[in-house]
């Protein structure tokens, strides 16, 4: 049963913009918190960016920040990353992720994999020179 769906990857040149999208279903669907991450080929899963189901700030990786944005529309049911200004650097495996634990280890904003119960399978995102 898919819990977490990606869509939206793909080829873009560098400068170019993308917008993943991630719909959760079954339990992921009712989650505290909902976030990005991705996988570089050869490098270890970085956080890239995270949202409340219950509205309030979102948080990023600081290293994205101004260039990525993240969204949820309710009434969709759907989590977007807005992606702009990408560089190749940003080729990864992009993943959607699903935390069902409220304020787990007292953390507001989850940032780490294992603070999540849900995962996608992952979308690519490659960036062209």
């Amino acid at each position: 049963q898919i819990q977490l769906l990606e869509s939206g990857g793909g080829l873009v040149q560098s400068g170019g913009s993308l917008r993943l999208s991630c719909t959760p279903s079954g339990r992921a669907a009712s989650s505290y918190a909902l976030g990005w991450f991705r996988q570089a080929p050869g490098k270890e899963r970085e956080f890239v960016a995270t949202i409340r189901r219950s509205g309030g700030s979102p948080y990023y990786a600081d290293s994205l920040k101004g260039r990525f944005t993240i969204s949820v529309d309710s009434a969709k049911n759907t989590m977007y990353l807005q992606m702009d200004s990408l560089k190749p650097e940003d080729t990864a495996i992009y993943y959607c992720a699903a935390a069902t634990r409220a304020y787990y280890k007292g953390r507001y904003y989850y940032t780490v994999g294992d603070e999540y119960d849900y995962w996608g399978r992952g979308t690519q995102v490659t960036v062209d020179y």
